[in-house]
């Protein structure tokens, strides 16, 4: 991955179900910059069982509308759809990405979609046969930490590494601790892993996000870091940036009015471009780390700086003093730290009022 924030474009289930709404989602993604576009990829009756209820989000933004397994019923994408988003996604030069939800969605991804890498979501995370099945495929994740603790997380780089590994050890708890403590598990983590901070909450409120979160995955795991964005408005993706956010997923929508779970906490495509030109600006202004005159500053520095300036007439031989020696600019004279050294100096030369003193 570039030093250049990469940005995911969370289509989710702002389709409600419809293939031209989410071929036009693609679209939209692409026309803002975005580097990838997201969706979600489920068997409804795989993912959530009949007496599962809906979340309290699901419920305030498009009312309650029966069980969690009938709305997503109402969002789902058939598997036949993803060819057609694929190909899309190839003609407008972005990066096709889903999230599985459930062993047969990952089978297809992986096998018939050939997607190079994906996208776990947070409530995923303790799905350990899920993770240990993308593992074993040696696909590349960006797994999102929403509701989790570090020893969760742990867990679940157990069992990722684990399956990476691949060394026909029966899976157990401690054959997951075992791979996340071997030395090569850790290098295919690295190699392989992007932790996304989240907040599962829709849309998320300023005081649940925890930035600085981030910043202790990256402490305590040493792998590559970014941030799922759940808030409304882009402020909070732009400081996730500036700290160091190698990752932004937000999600967008073509109509906020429109009805489903996620529309109300998503960026319409004006926004969505605003946020990722305001991405590459500030990837651009991060820079370098090291502390020395830019190129543009550089051709600057003789107007701004300043010199020693003879304060009138002097003559060669004559001794420098506080009468006789200012300080002004140009810089492209003696450095003005030079100051106290030249006091009881005397001149090797003349020079004339307002002369740069050599």
């Amino acid at each position: 991955m570039s030093n250049t924030t990469y940005v995911i474009a969370e289509a989710g289930v702002n389709h409600n179900g419809d293939l031209g709404r989410a071929l036009a989602l693609i679209d939209a993604a692409a026309e803002a910059g975005a580097d990838a576009v997201k969706f979600q990829t489920f068997k409804p009756e795989a993912l959530a069982s009949r007496h599962a209820s809906q979340a309290d989000y699901q419920i305030r933004n498009e009312g309650d509308s029966g069980s969690q397994l009938a709305m997503l019923k109402r969002l789902a994408l058939p598997f036949d759809n993803h060819h057609a988003l694929l190909a899309r996604c190839k003609e407008r030069n972005i990066e096709f990405l889903s999230s599985p939800f459930d062993p047969d969605s990952a089978r297809f991804l992986i096998e018939e979609m050939a997607l190079p890498r994906l996208k776990l979501g947070s409530g995923e995370l303790t799905n350990g046969p899920l993770l240990l099945q993308i593992a074993e495929a040696n696909r590349p994740l960006f797994l999102s930490t929403g509701m989790a603790t570090l020893n969760e997380i742990r867990e679940a780089l157990g069992v990722v590494a684990f399956g990476f590994l691949n060394d026909e050890t029966p899976p157990s708890h401690a054959a997951f601790n075992d791979a996340f403590c071997n030395q090569q598990g850790q290098e295919l983590l690295k190699e392989r892993i992007t932790l996304l901070h989240c907040t599962t909450e829709y849309p998320c409120p300023p005081d649940q996000v925890n930035l600085r979160a981030m910043d202790t995955l990256a402490e305590t795991f040493g792998l590559p870091v970014g941030y799922s964005d759940h808030t409304l408005g882009i402020h909070v993706s732009l400081a996730a940036v500036a700290r160091g956010a190698q990752v932004i997923e937000k999600h967008f929508t073509l109509d906020r009015q429109l009805p489903g779970p996620d529309h109300l906490a998503s960026l319409e495509p004006e926004e969505l471009k605003t946020m990722i030109d305001g991405i590459r600006e500030l990837s651009l202004a991060l820079g370098s780390p090291d502390k020395m005159p830019s190129p543009a500053e550089q051709k600057n520095m003789m107007v701004a700086r300043k010199s020693l300036i003879a304060a009138q007439a002097i003559v060669c031989g004559e001794t420098f003093t506080v009468d006789n020696v200012t300080i002004k600019r140009p810089g492209n004279g003696r450095s003005p730290m030079d100051y106290w050294e030249i006091m009881g100096q005397t001149a090797r030369q003349n020079y004339d009022a307002d002369e740069v003193i050599q």
